[in-house]
């Protein structure tokens, strides 16, 4: 066996598309209670690190796994408050009054679970891809904040949130650049958030671009 092909067979058999990511995204509030909107600019940062684990011999099909964190802040008009006297949540919406802010950001450790397609090859890093899979995610931090003329409101700890998270994602893209949807398959707010009866079971999504660095 010559020189050449020697090369080959261990290039291929240590071959993996192992990856650190870093991705940008548009953050969207989807299934909203009624009068709830979203207003400005939501942004989201996620980074982490996938390990790949090719199931085929040609190596362009595999299962990835990795831990990574992300970070996403929401503009809305949904007002989360509190109430003095009893120390529960008052959820409302702030339609029709004035305020100069109200958001909410989330911090989470996440572990992606990706099944992964790729035309990629041992001597180059430039192809196109295709992931898909679910992201599995604890939220370590919450912060809400309202401030008008009058007052402001920052809150941390709050009781109807569901702090594990379950997302489905779709990647697809060429080389470093890549475009990234997330959807969260379960609600943020448990049953118990309400607005006049009606639940604040909304939903988020992102949509934006993925950097994966080998």
């Amino acid at each position: 066996m010559d020189t050449e092909a020697e090369e080959a067979i261990v290039v291929d058999s240590l071959y993996r598309e192992d990856q650190f990511y870093v991705g940008f995204t548009y953050n969207l509030i989807l299934n909203r209670p009624t009068d709830v909107s979203q207003s400005g600019f939501s942004g989201g940062f996620q980074l982490g690190f996938i390990r790949d684990m090719p199931i085929n011999k040609r190596r362009n099909v595999a299962f990835g796994v990795g831990l990574g964190y992300s970070l996403n802040v929401f503009n809305h008009n949904l007002l989360i408050d509190e109430s003095e006297a009893t120390g529960k949540s008052i959820f409302s919406s702030l339609k029709g009054i004035d305020f100069n802010a109200n958001r909410f950001a989330t911090h989470l450790f996440e572990a992606p679970i990706e099944f992964r397609w790729r035309t990629s090859v041992p001597e180059s890093h430039k192809f196109y891809r295709i992931y898909t899979g679910l992201r599995i995610g604890y939220m370590y931090y919450f912060r809400s904040r309202f401030e008008d003329e009058t007052r402001e409101v920052k809150l941390t700890n709050i009781e109807e949130l569901n702090p594990w998270r379950i997302g489905a994602t779709f990647t697809f893209g060429w080389n470093t650049f890549n475009f990234h949807f997330y959807y969260s398959l379960n609600p943020l707010f448990d049953d118990s958030a309400q607005i006049d009866g009606e639940k604040v079971n909304i939903n988020t999504a992102r949509v934006g671009l993925m950097f994966y660095i080998l």
